[in-house]
């Protein structure tokens, strides 16, 4: 099932743990339709931005994968509304930087973490839009501090 032009269902769901614990990773039609809304508003335009493929690292996420990760429980990972993306390595000329700020400077978003990393580069980067919540823009940087992970507001 295609979300978007360039996101399949099957490319949001895949979870290496869900494999390894054998969880069961199917969305809700209600976290497809998210997953839809996500794939249009934030995955696409970024693809068509840059003309090359956009690597999903985590999508959607069951309750039971979530709780396995140890995600928050407010996660919009379980919601189906958000997407952490990771091009390092796999397209020469199209950092992780180059699409966290894409989408800060383009995009509607409701959610935007910059995900550890360094300065000039985060790890991946986290991004999620709730419906009605578009332009809440919440931008945060993600540190391990003491080995705890504390998000800091951007800027």
């Amino acid at each position: 099932m295609k979300l978007s032009k360039n996101l399949s269902l099957d490319e949001v769901i895949y979870s290496q743990t869900a494999l390894r614990r054998d969880i069961d990773n199917t969305p809700t039609k209600e976290h497809i339709e998210n997953l839809k809304y996500v794939a249009e508003k934030i995955f696409q335009p970024i693809r068509e931005h840059f003309g090359v493929p956009i690597y999903v690292s985590s999508g959607y996420r069951s309750k039971d994968l979530n709780e396995a990760i140890g995600g928050s429980p407010r996660s919009f990972h379980s919601h189906g509304m958000a997407l952490d993306l990771d091009q390092d390595g796999r397209n020469k000329g199209v950092s992780n930087a180059d699409v966290f700020y894409f989408i800060k400077d383009n995009l509607q978003f409701t959610e935007l973490i910059w995900e550890f990393g360094d300065d000039n580069n985060p790890n991946w980067v986290h991004v999620a839009i709730a419906p009605g919540r578009e332009e809440e823009k919440n931008t945060k940087i993600a540190k391990k501090v003491n080995n705890k992970t504390v998000y800091e507001k951007w800027g």
